[in-house]
């Protein structure tokens, strides 16, 4: 983690302009940095009211926080912090992602819409990013899970950002867990059952991971109180119970693909569990992972690919034609042989996006 002086990150920001600005939320604001060297970067400073009665409590939190986890491609790291010993001013700087968040991509972009194998991706993403913060010891609880904290980098790759209201569980065994923050998150995505801070465990980002989940695929907010059932889970619940999947998914989209339809069935019924009002029938983000690769992986098995044959065969008699074919293989521990190759998921939902494509010509 680097060390900045106040002065560096001022010119960075060119003294924190507005043409610099590209986040604010009630604690702060977050604005564009280039260093000397060119990195780019994005630089989170508290908010005025928060300056004057020189409260960096959130900030220095999220920095504790972020500074004790490993550098993951899954979250959005640390770059270093400022800190004027004379104002007592702090900032923190972070990666710089360039291509805005899930909130926007669902909601603000209605002419060009995430696909359904982009929207398996994000999710799988998601559910490793939950996974570190809950596999640390002790435990990070996020708190606020939600699309807006969801942000995309230079490559389209969502990773989990804003750790400010994110805490330690102060105990391994989460029956015994116990912390003195007082419950905190965003309506719609908070858990109905974290009422008092003896409920701080793990299930409370399970259960706003299955919120996101659902908005996902449905491109519904959270909370929208123009609908008739305002809340996204009484909403959805339903109609997944009822297997009605066509019904949950975004309807922009028209009819599901053929390659998708299971998996998306199958990511649905998680997130049903995920925000289950039982706690204690909640998943964990471990077996989430493993539930979200296997409904990805099995669609590589025989039967399946057999039927889609004819178009994969089609796009690779593509490929072959032009003057360079690259093949990326990626070997993660969800990596999957299908004869000498050995693919990833990401190179599975690649081609799953390929074939998607064809089917909507």
């Amino acid at each position: 983690m680097e060390i900045f002086s106040y002065k560096e990150i001022e010119a960075a920001t060119k003294e924190f302009s507005l043409s610099r600005l590209i986040g604010k939320g009630s604690h702060g604001c977050v604005y564009k940095g280039v260093l000397k060297g060119g990195k780019v970067v994005a630089v989170k400073k508290p908010s005025k009211g928060l300056q004057i009665l020189q409260d960096n409590t959130k900030l220095d939190n999220e920095i504790d926080i972020l500074s004790s986890l490993p550098k993951t491609q899954y979250i959005v790291n640390i770059v270093g912090v400022s800190h004027d010993v004379l104002t007592r001013k702090k900032l923190l700087v972070i990666e710089f992602m360039s291509n805005g968040s899930l909130h926007h991509s669902l909601h603000n972009n209605s002419a060009n819409p995430p696909t359904w194998s982009k929207r398996a991706f994000i999710v799988l993403r998601l559910a490793r990013a939950i996974q570190i913060l809950h596999d640390s010891k002790p435990s990070v609880i996020h708190r606020d899970i939600k699309s807006s904290n969801i942000l995309f980098d230079s490559n389209w790759n969502p990773k989990l950002a804003d750790f400010g209201l994110s805490v330690r569980l102060a105990n391994d065994s989460e029956s015994l867990s116990y912390s003195p923050s007082q419950p905190a998150g965003t309506i719609g995505y908070l858990d109905p059952s974290y009422t008092t801070p003896c409920k701080l465990s793990t299930k409370i980002d399970v259960f706003s991971f299955g919120v996101v989940v659902l908005e996902i695929f449905s491109c519904r907010r959270a909370i929208d109180v123009s609908m008739e059932t305002s809340s996204i889970v009484e909403w959805a619940l339903p109609l997944i119970k009822n297997q009605r999947v066509a019904e949950v998914c975004d309807s922009r989209m028209g009819l599901l693909p053929s390659n998708m339809v299971g998996r998306i069935q199958c990511m649905l019924n998680i997130a049903a569990r995920c925000v289950s009002s039982d706690e204690n029938s909640r998943p964990s983000m471990t077996e989430i992972v493993t539930e979200l690769e296997d409904c990805i992986v099995e669609r590589v098995h025989f039967p399946i690919w057999q039927s889609l044959f004819p178009i994969y065969c089609m796009i690779r008699a593509r490929n072959r034609g032009s003057k360079t074919t690259t093949i990326k293989c990626r070997r993660y521990p969800e990596d999957v042989s299908r004869g000498s190759k050995v693919l990833s998921v990401r190179d599975i939902l690649d081609e799953e996006e390929e074939l998607e494509s064809s089917q909507t010509l």
